[in-house]
């Protein structure tokens, strides 16, 4: 051996090998920054063609034929480590490959009438899976390495993915890069629909002033509007804004439902009913009609009446809704108030029977009562429509002994009752009622007289009958 040679180790050469590669790495991105700095000026605004109507699969582009399915790739794009990321992209390849994942999912099999475990496979790419955790400098990336921007595997685009996350910055870089924000995914869903939570207004706000998109997009299925998904959602600054860009608040789903129609069926919990009266009074304000129904008639005050959301059914009746309107199965608003009086009896059931029958609603048959029976208050507003207390027969066993102790001069009351000829001055207030209908609200208040003597003839509650 020469004494100028040295004699060097398998694991000696093999550090020597990873320290070159990692050198050349660094040698690659400092070139690749240095061309960056560049071309870093503001890309001007992408002109488009005119919008042709297509099928999804029709105007996606196809990636790379690369698949890739190893958990540790997938996972970089997922958590936006940029040195992962830039050692996985020095493959070319992996810009536009085609990443697929394999989940087992449980799945009814009809011919052997059980549930079976099957293995499904999901398509996306680095651009979605990157998009829909919004880790921009990695979108940044793989736009500037070349990822197809319009790109849907799996039936949805990054931008589909970055609006659904509420990723404004995605949204922003994608759209300068030129992403389609009227293309529709596999379900046939533009971008705007998939703007559907309070965190998503940014998003929505890029689509329509940036990208373009059209405020009258409509699913390919259901023929939903953006508007409709916002109203149901109660998404009083989309509303706002998809409205200030031309939606239409007379648009019919394939239900011949109105985005009024939505907001009104939408508002089912109680905590939210604030904001969904303030998207109810935003869409009348705008020229909704409370009175369109459906294909099956179901009006918006069906809807409210039906969630128990009485300012919501206040607010409906004064903008001129039709208190005694009939669905295609012949319930009024009253018959879907009575349907869920059991389940809402703490939500103020007899303020919204208050509302209807001061709007000219005729009271519930007397065997119709038994679904009041929960609530007190609800049933005291029904019975003070009558001239006469009907028999209690039907419903008092059903009332639970505790209920019946809190309430107790109540319903001792009714008993009391039954049968029995009522005051004059509620003689008075039903012949009042019977002449004027549906003007009765309206000329109530109207009329100036005492606070007490109103709210008298309006059916205020006592906690008994006289």
């Amino acid at each position: 051996m020469s004494k100028d040679t040295f004699a060097f180790s398998s694991a000696s050469l093999r550090s020597f090998r990873l320290e070159q590669e990692l050198q050349d790495w660094e040698d690659a991105r400092r070139t690749l920054a240095q061309r960056r700095a560049l071309t870093r000026t503001p890309l001007a605004p992408v002109p488009r063609a005119p919008r042709q109507q297509h099928s999804p699969s029709t105007t996606s582009r196809t990636l790379g034929p690369y698949r890739c399915r190893d958990p540790a790739v997938l996972n970089t794009f997922l958590s936006g480590d940029m040195a992962r990321v830039y050692a996985v992209l020095k493959d070319p390849t992996m810009v536009n490959a085609l990443m697929e994942t394999v989940q087992e999912e449980m799945t009814w099999a009809p011919e052997m009438g059980m549930w079976t475990l099957t293995s499904k496979v999901k398509q996306t790419s680095a651009l979605r899976l990157a998009a829909s955790r919004g880790h921009s400098a990695c979108v940044e990336e793989l736009l500037f390495r070349g990822a197809a921007v319009n790109a849907n595997p799996g039936g949805r685009s990054a931008l589909h993915d970055a609006c659904a996350g509420g990723h404004d910055s995605c949204v922003q870089l994608l759209l300068s890069h030129g992403a389609d924000a009227n293309l529709l995914t596999a379900d046939g869903s533009a971008a705007l629909h998939l703007c559907s939570s309070a965190q998503t207004f940014s998003c929505a706000r890029l689509l329509l002033e940036v990208g373009g998109a059209s405020a009258h997009a409509c699913s390919s299925e259901a023929k939903l509007t953006p508007l409709h998904v916002a109203a149901h959602r109660g998404l009083e600054e989309h509303v706002e804004l998809l409205l200030r860009h031309g939606a239409d608040v007379a648009a019919c789903n394939r239900e011949g439902e109105t985005p009024l129609n939505a907001a009104c069926a939408g508002a089912e919990r109680p905590s939210e009913a604030g904001r969904f009266l303030r998207v109810v009074q935003t869409l009348l304000r705008a020229g909704a009609d409370p009175r369109t129904a459906g294909r099956k008639r179901h009006t918006p005050l069906h809807n409210a009446c039906s969630n128990c959301s009485s300012r919501i059914v206040d607010l409906l009746l004064q903008h001129g809704a039709q208190a005694n309107a009939e669905n295609c199965a012949g319930y009024t608003p009253m018959d879907c108030l009575l349907q869920v009086v059991e389940d809402f009896p703490d939500q103020g059931p007899e303020a919204v029977a208050r509302a209807l029958l001061n709007h000219g609603t005729q009271p519930p048959l007397p065997k119709m009562l038994k679904l009041c029976c929960l609530s007190p208050s609800t049933l005291e507003v029904m019975l003070d429509c009558y001239v006469t207390v009907p028999s209690c027969d039907e419903w008092i066993d059903s009332v639970p002994s505790e209920l019946w102790e809190e309430h107790r001069p109540f319903f001792e009351s009714v008993l009391r009752m039954v049968g029995q000829p009522r005051s004059l001055q509620h003689l008075c207030r039903c012949s009042l009622r019977h002449h004027l209908g549906a003007l009765y609200q309206t000329a109530i208040s109207k009329l100036g007289m005492p606070a007490f003597v109103r709210d008298y003839l309006l059916l205020r509650t006592d906690g008994q009958l006289r």
